[in-house]
């Protein structure tokens, strides 16, 4: 469900954060302390990947829901209108929102750290009269018989079109998950996934055996094979002081050449593009070539030393 890719970052923002505040591999060293400290570091990361595609999911229920809230208040209103006594509730009864209620367990007692417990319900009301207007859900509320492809699609409607364009939901999602800027396109990707097969899903398995151990795996490796890494990196900075480069530029290329040596499933070119991409995403407007260059000229030197084992190839 989540992408080598995402897996990256998450190795990337947890090796950055040691970094930023442990430096934990001043002069190369390591301290014995330090990978564990990265490990559990990591699976909060993780964690908080799961807590936010949740946490989406819940808003999109809670929206949906709002409308027999909306009915009700209006039909108790001291002077009521014929408007009031019809508010269509139909998007209340969509089918894949009870499939949602159901597979995350809504009506149980949430545990204290659920993000269902961060919904803004002042919130959720404003994004729910922004949704009311649009030509798209009246289109699904004045259908005769909406069926499971009209289900899904004002689903999407109202994640994509109502509660991403909305600033202040937006801010919201910031505020409580750091990283939502780096998860954003994976969340449109997951969502949309979801609703589409939400037989597939397993939200206690959102991240597969293969790619966690991938994650911990890639961690590890690149916490205990710093040093060699630097030393293939270094000859090749040439007149660049290793100080002044980006450290996120360092990490990637740490990752990078951890993948080339330690990871024979993994095709080498597909490496070299991938810590391209994410160079060029989290660092500087130069840093995808100048990653892309001290990448290829070290593949090439551990290829003429018969370093690099590939074996075949799987799935990305």
């Amino acid at each position: 469900m989540i992408s080598r890719r995402n897996i990256r970052v998450k190795v990337m923002q947890t090796l950055y954060s040691l970094e930023l505040y442990d430096n934990p591999f001043h002069d190369g060293i390591v301290n014995n302390d330090i990978l564990p400290q990265a490990k559990k570091l990591l699976q909060q990361h993780l964690e908080l990947t799961s807590r936010l595609f949740k946490y989406l999911l819940y808003n999109l229920i809670e929206i949906s829901r709002y409308a027999k809230t909306d009915a009700r208040q209006r039909s108790s209103k001291y002077l009521v209108t014929s408007d009031d006594l019809n508010v269509n509730t139909r998007i209340s009864e969509n089918r894949l929102v009870a499939r949602m209620m159901e597979d995350l367990n809504y009506e149980s007692k949430p545990d204290p750290r659920n993000p269902v417990n961060l919904i803004d319900i002042e919130l959720i009301k404003k994004l729910y009269h922004k949704l009311i207007p649009a030509p798209e859900y009246i289109h699904y509320t004045t259908h005769a018989e909406p069926d499971e492809k009209e289900d899904k699609k004002i689903l999407l409607y109202i994640f994509r079109e109502i509660m991403l364009k909305d600033p202040d939901f937006t801010q919201q999602v910031e505020d409580n998950f750091i990283h939502w800027s780096d998860d954003s396109e994976m969340m449109d990707m997951l969502v949309s996934n979801y609703l589409n097969k939400p037989q597939s899903f397993n939200f206690n398995l959102l991240i597969s055996t293969e790619k966690k151990e991938y994650a911990f795996d890639l961690l590890q490796t690149s916490v205990e094979k710093r040093t060699y890494c630097m030393e293939l990196i270094k000859p090749r900075l040439q007149n660049w002081d290793p100080d002044r480069i980006a450290s996120i530029d360092m990490l990637l290329m740490i990752m990078g050449i951890c993948e080339f040596l330690y990871f024979p499933t993994i095709p080498s070119k597909v490496t070299i593009n991938e810590y391209i991409d994410l160079a060029k995403t989290y660092s500087t407007p130069q840093s995808g070539q100048f990653v892309n260059g001290i990448l290829d000229n070290i593949l090439k030197d551990l290829n003429a030393a018969q370093k690099i084992r590939k074996t075949e190839r799987i799935k990305k």
